[in-house]
């Protein structure tokens, strides 16, 4: 019976503990990578606007050829959802939808993840010309972790990961259009 109880006060320390450390951890996380292609803005603008596209370059879409995915209303408007179903915990469950758009030059999303954990984000996608036929391309993701899971953020460096599955993404994305 002693041992029994001195396992329990190891675990209400334990998670006490962590409880603790969770409260001064940063729940807030961004990442942003970028790209220069060799194609010119609108021809990257009209590629990239289609929310859809992002099936072909996006690391995510990638990872389970098998997904179902769904699309509600009119790509390239705000309010256009792309959806997904995986069984795949690495992909889960979520939809995108296009809340803003600042024709020609970004596009802004909002992401909800609905399995295997809830949670909101937003991204974008921005380019800016930087000669007449090349384009620097910008993905950015804005997210939080909420207390207390924003505790792992210890173990995993969040923005590093979304930001490496950027950079795939938007080197498939350059490998689609410098084919073209």
């Amino acid at each position: 019976m002693k041992i029994l109880k001195k396992i329990l006060i190891a675990i209400v320390v334990l998670v006490a503990i962590i409880l603790i450390a969770a409260l001064f951890i940063k729940k807030d996380m961004t990442a942003e990578r970028e790209v220069v292609i060799n194609k010119t803005k609108q021809e990257v603008y009209d590629y990239i606007k289609l929310l859809a596209n992002q099936n072909n370059y996006s690391k995510w879409a990638r990872k389970d050829p098998a997904m179902k995915k769904t699309f509600r209303g009119t790509d390239n408007t705000v309010g256009f959802v792309s959806a997904w179903e995986s069984d795949s915990k690495e992909v889960g469950k979520g939809e995108q939808e296009i809340k803003k758009i600042d024709e020609g030059k970004r596009i802004d999303y909002e992401l909800r993840f609905m399995e295997p954990m809830e949670s909101k984000a937003t991204a974008y996608m921005i380019t800016d010309s930087i000669a007449p036929n090349q384009t620097r391309v910008k993905w950015g993701f804005a997210g939080r972790i909420n207390y207390p899971f924003n505790f792992i953020r210890l173990f995993m460096d969040m923005e590093k990961s979304v930001g490496d599955d950027f950079e795939e993404g938007l080197k498939n994305l350059k490998e689609i259009l410098e084919k073209q």
